[in-house]
């Protein structure tokens, strides 16, 4: 995945959206770079959009077909849509559906019981994996975003959360769904039908996800992405006035994003090949790539000229290197600022061992990169 650092490198755009809700903020969805945000750092309660991480959690601990038993806990969690009785049991992946496009509360509480056996150990998962995600603000204490003093977050770190969602296919399977039948495995004659909650899933072009939310103390909450093109947008909703400007403070910025970005392609990695030396292997050299293709997103009012990448690989590694494995990074950078680094990968395995070119590596080591160009040749 790109790691990202975020650098204000923005120019005179045009007007900003007027956004209702107290914090927001515009993510592009690839890359995280921020393109607009509104007291993006200020602790909201998420509401339902923290079924966003249990999701994750879910779909990383359980198995589509792990049959997940409704506890009675579960089935009489505040404000169930699918009306569960104890002793049901949902495929956990029918259990997500439901979760996710209606927001049922007493799913979240079986996949919490499912994946860690209670609910305080898998809010302490949810803290743990916001915490490998980057967030530095928030903290769970319920896997359904029922209010709680000590539940909380951020619209920078729920963006941040939702971008490793969408980056998830199953996830975004799930979140992209409009309509479905959610089946019980027992009774099995029990069925229900299930009408995602994010009413932009049908009214906005190109709409992708993701979640919902609404409790009176956070107000209204919304995670939307939609994607137009090459270009795939997150925007962060919470504490909106109500229940429906939420969706309007959504299409603004989307409407907002799609006008004002352009994605711009830097690093083609079938385009780019580096060498790096081996020491004490069968083979003096491996070759390195990108690991992956970099698009980076630019305002319009910015200079695709100010865009450089550099690359950071060491002279002279040791064998043994594994086919795959990180040897550097390409850098990104805007203006001489970083803004973007991905990794640079082995393309073949290098085994230790002796050859005379390796053997001659070593000995060169110190005047290595004075006699660089002619030893590439040497061994090409």
């Amino acid at each position: 995945m790109i790691t990202l650092i975020l650098l204000n490198i923005k120019t005179a755009q045009a007007t900003e959206p007027v956004i209702l809700a107290d914090t927001a903020i515009l993510i592009e969805a690839s890359t995280g770079r921020v393109i607009y945000e509104k007291n993006a750092d200020v602790p909201r309660p998420p509401a339902s959009m923290t079924k966003m991480m249990t999701c994750i959690l879910g779909l990383e601990n359980l198995t589509k077909r792990t049959l997940v038993p409704i506890s009675e806990t579960a089935a009489y969690a505040e404000d169930n849509t699918f009306y569960w009785t104890p002793g049901d049991v949902i495929q956990a992946d029918e259990l997500m559906l439901g979760m996710m496009m209606v927001s049922d509360n007493g799913a979240a509480v079986a996949i919490a019981q499912a994946v860690a056996g209670s609910i305080s150990d898998f809010t302490y998962l949810m803290n743990q994996r916001a915490y490998e995600l980057g967030c530095t603000n928030t903290n769970f204490a319920n896997p359904n975003g029922l209010p709680n003093e000590n539940h909380y977050s951020t619209a920078r770190d729920m963006a941040k959360i939702a971008m490793y969602g969408m980056s998830v296919p199953d996830f975004r399977d799930i979140v992209s769904m409009q309509k479905a039948i959610i089946h019980w495995r027992s009774p099995a004659e029990k069925w229900s039908e299930a009408e995602n909650t994010n009413e932009l899933l049908e009214t906005y072009d190109g709409m992708t996800g993701i979640k919902t939310g609404w409790t009176r103390a956070a107000g209204g909450c919304l995670a939307a992405s939609a994607i137009r093109g090459n270009i795939e947008l997150i925007a962060i909703i919470m504490h909106s006035i109500d229940n429906h400007t939420r969706f309007d403070d959504a299409k603004k910025l989307l409407d907002y994003g799609f006008n004002s970005v352009k994605m711009t392609r830097t690093i083609n990695k079938d385009r780019v090949e580096k060498v790096v030396f081996v020491r004490n292997g069968k083979n003096a050299i491996v070759h390195v790539r990108p690991l992956e293709d970099l698009n980076f997103p630019l305002l319009k009012d910015e200079d695709p000229k100010k865009l450089k990448v550099s690359y950071e690989l060491p002279k002279v590694v040791d064998a043994s290197i594994k086919e795959g494995q990180i040897i550097g990074k390409a850098n990104l950078k805007y203006d001489g600022k970083i803004l973007t680094s991905i990794p640079l990968t082995a393309e073949e395995k290098v085994e230790k061992g002796f050859s005379i070119g390796s053997k001659l590596v070593g000995l060169m080591e110190p005047v290595i990169s004075i006699a660089q160009n002619v030893l590439i040749a040497f061994f090409a």
